[in-house]
């Protein structure tokens, strides 16, 4: 098993004990990953592109995992997808719904937009903890991610 890649993770998720959660649950599955948060939609473009409060490229590397929720305040994660993979400077990074959403209408528009997988939130820490860890496997140690910084384009 190759050793997993210590790319950033960006959480856009408005729910500040989802996020602890989401967290306490990457540390738990033994994720060692960068951690970054925003809070909607707009705050995750402004983030992608070094704007606003993240205009620092060292403050707010581009990630290499996406996790994020479509029910969001300002710009709705079903929005900030579709901008995310028209934008080709950003539609290679890999984006993952978790959201609390089963609706299959949201399931085939996200994947329609371009998503990478569609997850539905667990209930309980333990099977978040569960999910963590094999998504953490999956994107960080069994695929091959492109480049965060781009530069081999």
């Amino acid at each position: 098993m190759k050793n997993k890649k210590q790319v950033p993770i960006l959480i856009a998720d408005d729910d500040s004990e989802d996020v602890e959660m989401i967290r306490d649950a990457l540390r738990e599955s033994r994720l060692l990953n960068e951690i970054k948060c925003v809070r909607d939609g707009e705050e995750l473009m402004a983030y992608l592109h070094h704007s606003k409060q993240f205009d620092s490229e060292s403050g707010s590397p581009l990630p290499g995992l996406i996790l994020l929720d479509l029910n969001m305040p300002k710009k709705d994660g079903r929005e900030a997808l579709a901008e995310i993979k028209l934008d080709p400077k950003l539609r290679q990074i890999p984006v993952v719904v978790l959201t609390t959403s089963q609706a299959e209408e949201d399931i085939f528009r996200t994947y329609d937009l371009g998503v990478n997988s569609f997850i539905t939130k667990p209930v309980s820490f333990e099977s978040l903890v569960k999910v963590m860890k094999a998504l953490g496997q999956y994107w960080f140690e069994i695929v091959e991610l492109p480049p965060t910084d781009h530069s081999g384009k």
